[in-house]
């Protein structure tokens, strides 16, 4: 009975881990500038543009190989707009990093469905842990904040993500998680 219980708590646990298996990155995705987002509906892979921000690119990279961003909550989730993550450290949209905040990195790329951006508050050089995934256009975002890549897979799993009532900013109770955060390069 033993061996009975054992066998079918590994085959739970191998069909809990099946969506992060082996998957095939997209052709031509540089693995080193890459990161992959677990969540319970699916994987996101994100291409990420150290071209356009290369200071950012990389804390993001570092806080994912910190496991920073592991069981981190989407707080803030606005239909046709985007989904807000990356406080590790309260998950309420309040938190940063053990990292300083980055100057900006803004250029002239359009936010548009798939851009990932970097949340920041009013001051420019105050972004730190904390994206963001686009809905749909935001133009008014362009040259404002910092755009650090471009989801090429998973956006299907981005839109199942629980969004907020609009009556709250998009604030999200009992919200989905990204479960594990990893750099293409680092995936087991």
């Amino acid at each position: 009975m033993k061996r009975l219980i054992q066998l079918f708590a590994l085959l739970g646990a191998l069909i809990c881990a099946a969506p992060s298996i082996a998957q095939p990155l997209p052709a031509g995705l540089d693995p080193q500038n890459a990161i992959l987002i677990d969540t319970k509906y699916g994987r996101i892979v994100i291409k990420l543009r150290p071209d356009l921000a290369p200071k950012h690119v990389e804390r993001i990279k570092t806080l994912a190989r910190d496991k920073f961003y592991d069981n981190v909550p989407f707080h803030r989730v606005i239909a046709g707009f985007m989904a807000q993550t990356g406080d590790g450290e309260r998950g309420d949209g309040t938190g940063g990093s053990k990292y300083p905040n980055l100057p900006a990195e803004f250029t002239n790329t359009p936010f548009v469905r798939s851009v990932v951006g970097m949340a920041r508050v009013q001051d420019p050089n105050s972004a730190n842990s904390q994206f963001f995934i686009m809905y749909g256009d935001g133009s008014f975002l362009n040259g404002k904040y910092t755009v650090v890549g471009q989801v090429v897979s998973g956006m299907d799993v981005v839109d199942k993500i629980k969004k907020g009532p609009e009556a709250q900013n998009g604030a999200v109770t009992d919200p989905d998680r990204m479960l594990k955060v990893q750099v293409a390069a680092d995936a087991k």
